[in-house]
């Protein structure tokens, strides 16, 4: 009996962790859909084959697309209609995308919710963006929705490539330039994904980000003769540049139609999930930590204008309503006593308690001489102005 309770005595208290989180961000007709589709179709031959338990939680964010080759567990045109969106605001395709992420990034925090329920029982949640990169990655909704997963769950950004296009140098360069504004936008790790290679293979890629003169070789075959000079110049500068970029990238080369590759791809997004618990994560933390300091700053600075406005010291009496320097011509805003005005007198209660003794014979009397002595110091010319318009009328 004590050899059998030694191993569940021994058995470590297993923490669970969140799921990963991969976002995937491609341009218009790179098969980023279809990318979606293997992608969930792979997670879920995993739980098939034993290798894992737990199936994926897939959550579509394009609210213009008409079908899906997937089933979501969130779909954001249950919650927000793009037709009528497009109708009710008069807007095009982009803009009702954009109005679209809008209306559904403020009940984010309900999705998180529903997400964090899930965690447990899932083993990544995938998000499909709409094919309108810049309505997602540029826009306030885009990165709150990211922000938001990222601060709940470790997070990866899938860019997916579409390789037969990008044979020409200059197209992929400016894939990369995208890629490298989309990794310093989001903050976040980054695996770029090449798809299609059932069409083409990926290999004169990796080539091209390893080695630089192999990059300049199929530059100058590229290039034509009229605007060859001005270009290669540009197209060189640019990728001395991002040599360094291509070192922190993982890069991986599936296909989406045989399902090749996706293997890769998730050990990939393994080692950046590391990657996000040991650099990204820190780095949000003190990022956010320096935000509460900042507002915390700011709060103080506005607490000393408002203090210093109100001439309120923190060790200082209440100022009186008069400025002690006579000299100083600007008043600042004060009410200065005119030196004839007579001086106030004051009344307390007990003063107006000792009238209530008097009796009415004594309140006749003092009205009485009140009135003569008013009467014995009236001047004459005023006598003489009341008969005057007595007179006139």
């Amino acid at each position: 009996m004590s050899q059998e309770q030694q191993p569940s005595e021994s058995q470590p208290t297993t923490t669970t962790q969140p799921p990963p989180t991969i976002i995937c961000i491609g341009m218009a007709g790179s098969g980023k859909t279809t990318f979606m589709q293997r992608l969930n179709s792979h997670l879920h031959q995993q739980v098939t084959d034993n290798k894992t338990t737990k199936p994926p939680y897939v959550i579509n964010l394009d609210p213009a697309v008409l079908k899906i080759p997937f089933g979501a567990n969130i779909d954001i045109r249950d919650s927000v209609k793009y037709k009528k969106v497009m109708q009710e605001y008069n807007l095009g395709p982009n803009g009702a995308i954009v109005t679209s992420l809008n209306l559904f990034s403020t009940k984010i925090d309900q999705v998180i919710s529903l997400v964090e329920k899930r965690s447990p029982k899932i083993s990544n949640v995938i998000i499909d963006t709409p094919g309108q990169i810049e309505c997602f990655i540029w826009s306030a909704s885009g990165a709150i929705i990211t922000e938001a997963f990222a601060s709940s769950f470790p997070t990866v950004i899938a860019y997916i490539v579409d390789t037969p296009r990008n044979v020409s140098p200059v197209t992929f360069m400016s894939n990369m330039l995208y890629a490298c504004s989309i990794l310093y936008k989001t903050k976040l790790p980054m695996i770029v994904v090449f798809n299609k290679t059932d069409v083409q293979d990926d290999g004169f890629i990796k080539d091209w980000m390893a080695d630089f003169e192999s990059f300049q070789e199929a530059l100058r075959k590229d290039g034509d003769e009229e605007g060859s000079g001005y270009m290669n110049s540009l197209v060189n500068s640019m990728s001395l540049m991002l040599e360094e970029f291509y070192s922190t990238l993982d890069v991986v080369g599936v296909s989406s139609i045989t399902g090749n590759g996706f293997d890769e791809f998730m050990k990939a997004v393994d080692n950046k999930v590391e990657e996000y618990n040991e650099y990204y994560k820190a780095e949000r933390e003190r990022i956010l930590l320096q935000k509460q300091k900042d507002e915390e700053k700011r709060q103080k600075k506005s607490l000393s204008n408002l203090m210093k406005d109100m001439k309120i010291g923190n060790d200082s009496e209440v100022l009186s309503d008069y400025d002690e320097d006579t000299d100083n011509d600007d008043v600042h805003g004060e009410v200065l006593r005119d030196e004839d005005e007579p001086e106030r007198e004051y009344t307390f209660p007990e003063d107006r308690n000792s009238e209530l003794g008097h009796t009415d014979a004594d309140l006749q009397s003092r009205y009485q001489a009140a009135f003569e002595s008013t009467a014995k110091t009236a001047s004459s010319k005023t006598a003489e102005n009341i008969a005057n318009y007595i007179k006139r009328q």
